[in-house]
């Protein structure tokens, strides 16, 4: 299973909290010790430094041993207006030196990857996604992005295109209208959630497009010790979901299964799902996501599941 899990990127760009380049050499580590191969990442992610970080260990590594993704929208620019220290306002606790700029074009997306490469040291990447179009136009990204996808795979540039959002109308939108070859969903297929089940799975699943489901705990719902104190979807966690978080918990200890296990697993049952993919900076995290994987679930939790309602 530990092949069907892959490292999400974003915990090195300093996401909510700092952490140390010592600290990121190490839970990458821990990942590629447990044989973690596939590697995801962005501009988006500290501002460039979760790239950074992410190239300096993977340069290390032989490079047809691993794949790699990143993403483009967002290009990383010098902030020539107002400062206010960090970038804590988008999440990530780093200097706000620079900016984020949205240019979907042929020309952004090629300097958005030129510029990856650059921050990563690295020649080339896997997979290429267009980065949250949603979120500042999604009109003008899927028709001017997809294109230029396209035409950085045509070109051998790399080797996958795809497009990463929260949104399941986006993506399914993505997947009619490009020629994508894999699709990004954050936290709308999970053991808490799955409405990405409806058009979004069965619609890659006829075309080929390989899904992967990143934020599988809800931003870290499912695998808190306390849903009161936790997060959904990076704010507040809704009473009913605690209250859900709560039922899930308490049945997956009737089989003795760890919650956080049940939902690694939970989004690979689905044939259109290839991979799971979660990010973290704790070396002990890293170790229990991979002990995670490695648990074997009875197959009468998830009859229980879905006799409970729990789960479709």
């Amino acid at each position: 299973m530990t092949g069907r899990l892959g490292f999400g990127g974003a915990p090195l760009g300093n996401l909510y909290r700092e952490v140390s380049d010592e600290d990121a050499h190490a839970v990458l580590e821990e990942a590629w010790a447990g044989g973690i191969r596939d590697f995801d990442t962005a501009p988006h992610y500290g501002l460039g430094l979760g790239e950074r970080r992410l190239g300096a260990f993977l340069r290390e590594q032989p490079r047809d041993s691993y794949r790699l993704s990143t993403k483009a929208g967002r290009l990383i620019v010098p902030n020539t207006g107002r400062r206010h220290g960090t970038d804590e306002a988008s999440g990530f606790l780093v200097p706000d030196d620079h900016v984020r700029h949205w240019d979907p074009g042929p020309d952004g997306i090629r300097r958005s990857l030129d510029d990856s490469l650059e921050r990563l040291g690295l020649d080339r990447v896997d997979t290429l996604f267009l980065h949250d179009p949603d979120v500042y136009g999604l009109d003008e990204g899927l028709r001017q992005g997809l294109p230029a996808l396209v035409h950085l795979r045509e070109a051998g540039l790399v080797d996958e295109i795809g497009i990463g959002v929260n949104s399941v109308a986006a993506a399914v939108r993505a997947v009619r209208e490009g020629d994508l070859d894999v699709v990004m969903i954050a936290g709308r297929y999970t053991l808490l959630e799955q409405p990405a089940a409806a058009q979004l799975l069965p619609l890659c699943q006829e075309r080929g497009v390989r899904v992967l489901a990143v934020a599988v705990f809800n931003s870290g719902l499912l695998a808190a010790d306390d849903p009161a104190t936790a997060h959904y979807d990076y704010g507040p966690v809704p009473p009913e979901l605690a209250a859900r978080t709560v039922r899930l918990r308490e049945t997956c200890a009737r089989f003795g299964v760890p919650l956080p296990a049940a939902a690694l697993q939970y989004p690979l049952r689905h044939p259109a799902v290839d991979q799971v993919v979660v990010g973290t900076a704790s070396p002990a995290e890293m170790r229990a996501n991979l002990r995670h994987m490695r648990t074997q679930i009875p197959d009468g939790l998830w009859e229980t599941l879905r006799e409970e309602r729990l789960i479709p």
